[in-house]
């Protein structure tokens, strides 16, 4: 709608740019909101805490990371991170260590709990994730996928 109503009031814009990042955007923002947290909630995690957990998990074995590549994986600050790993810690699902390679450091591992929580977890995202992507074709995700790396990578 917002589209039509740009084309109505200034013709001279071209309308596609618009629509696509306009489609990107609700796309994002409904498969979050209506698919992704609430899958989250039924696993008791928030999202970023999901995110903690993933990250953690492939990470390899002995599943641990400093809390800085952890903020740096995420993207989030490193206040943001501390408040995750103290709602994760509370709940049991990782736990702080002393870092052998600086006394004055942690790492962040996954308990038993949390990765019991995790690998439950992530199973049923992904195939949420698939059921989503099951309106289009095997080659259309394939050329969706192709078609947002490339965005991406230009920008």
């Amino acid at each position: 709608m917002a589209v039509e109503q740009w084309g109505h009031e200034r013709p001279d814009l071209p309308a596609l740019p618009m629509a696509i990042f306009g489609r990107l955007s609700d796309a994002s923002e409904r498969v979050l909101r209506d698919h992704m947290n609430p899958l989250f909630a039924d696993a008791g995690l928030q999202p970023g805490e999901f995110d903690v957990l993933a990250t953690l998990r492939r990470s390899g074995e002995p599943h641990m990371l400093s809390p800085t590549t952890l903020y740096e994986a995420l993207m989030i600050s490193s206040g943001g991170m501390t408040n995750r790993l103290d709602r994760l810690e509370r709940a049991g699902l990782v736990e702080r260590r002393p870092d052998p390679n600086d006394r004055r450091g942690k790492l962040i591992a996954l308990t038993d709990t949390g990765k019991r929580v995790i690998d439950e977890t992530i199973g049923r995202h992904v195939a949420n994730e698939e059921r989503l992507l099951s309106v289009l074709t095997p080659l259309e995700q394939e050329t969706l996928n192709a078609l947002l790396k490339k965005l991406i990578t230009g920008l």
